[in-house]
């Protein structure tokens, strides 16, 4: 049986890195994050957010392969699209590959977006290594679930963050599914665990990152069932957002998905040469009757067993 955590990781640890350019959060049962100002990093020029209508959200998501390929280079791809909010995967805080930098401070400062968080799910190379959030809007709470994962196998999470959106709230999920070509198992387990916990917060919701499976397997299409594919709704899902060798044609693991609150407007996949990954980046606009506006908060917990037993049937 795999080694599944009881109960969400909300508190501050040696893998939860929150760094936050912003006053101190209010919800008090979300992780104690504590406000830093970039050190020894020199803003660049950035480009100023375009001039978008009311309820307009330009999204991206991206593995950034640890910044291999250099850290600068990323900045570039996301400072020219000058989005709103970016889902990170595979980010490196103060390891010995990243030669000790942090990499999602880096960022921050490279690309203008000064709301930021680390969601660190395991020590890597003397660091910390895990998923992040860069956002242009505040980050009003936040908080770190840890998905089922088979024993032996690297930690995932599903890292949450709400934000305020032109006076709306809305909930930002970013994840990133154990690794093909096998697992398909584990990942419909952490597909379920992160439908159930999605399907408890009342606000508008989008989730963002590697899945790592293709728009027709099990675990995206159980995610499907309460929100859109953003890519296949603006009929723009024939392009691979990971690029295989030789001839062999690109994989599409990594998604935008929204629920209804929002309609989609567009979907691009850059092909960058940045990473191992190319980047998606969606145009949204977040509808006035998309839903209740309620208090900044964490939303309820479903430990992973019971998330994973209450919706054993939960996809044909």
């Amino acid at each position: 049986m795999d080694d599944v955590p009881s109960r969400p990781l909300i508190r501050p640890s040696p893998l939860l890195t929150l760094l936050l350019v912003a006053g101190p959060l209010a919800c008090a049962t979300g992780p104690v994050v504590r406000p830093t100002l970039s050190s020894g990093v020199t803003p660049v020029a950035v480009a100023p957010k375009a001039v978008r209508d009311a309820g307009a959200l330009r999204v991206m998501t991206f593995n950034i392969q640890s910044g291999l390929r250099g850290l600068e280079r990323v900045a570039d791809v996301i400072r020219a699209e000058s989005p709103d909010v970016v889902a990170l995967q595979e980010v490196d805080v103060g390891s010995t590959r990243a030669g000790g930098e942090d990499q999602v401070e880096r960022l921050s400062a490279l690309t203008g977006l000064k709301y930021r968080a680390h969601f660190g799910t395991t020590k890597l190379y003397g660091g910390h290594y895990g998923i992040a959030l860069l956002s242009r809007y505040p980050l009003e709470s936040l908080a770190q679930y840890p998905l089922p994962t088979p024993r032996g196998a690297e930690p995932r999470t599903l890292a949450h963050a709400v934000l305020d959106v032109d006076g709306r709230e809305v909930s930002v999920y970013a994840t990133h599914l154990i690794r093909r070509p096998f697992n398909g198992s584990a990942r419909v387990r952490q597909s379920v665990f992160i439908s159930n916990l999605l399907a408890k917060d009342p606000r508008p919701r989008l989730l963002m990152g590697d899945l790592n499976d293709d728009p027709d397997s099990r675990p995206v299409r159980l995610l499907r069932r309460q929100l859109q594919d953003v890519a296949k709704v603006t009929h723009a899902d024939g392009k691979g957002t990971y690029p295989m060798p030789l001839f062999l044609p690109s994989l599409r693991i990594d998604y935008v998905m929204a629920c209804g609150a929002f309609t989609p407007v567009s979907s691009r996949v850059l092909d960058v040469g940045a990473s191992d990954h190319f980047p998606v980046v969606a145009d949204l606009r977040l509808e006035p009757a998309g839903g209740p506006k309620v208090a900044a908060e964490t939303p309820a917990v479903m430990d992973a067993d019971a998330a994973t037993t209450t919706a054993a049937a939960a996809a044909p």
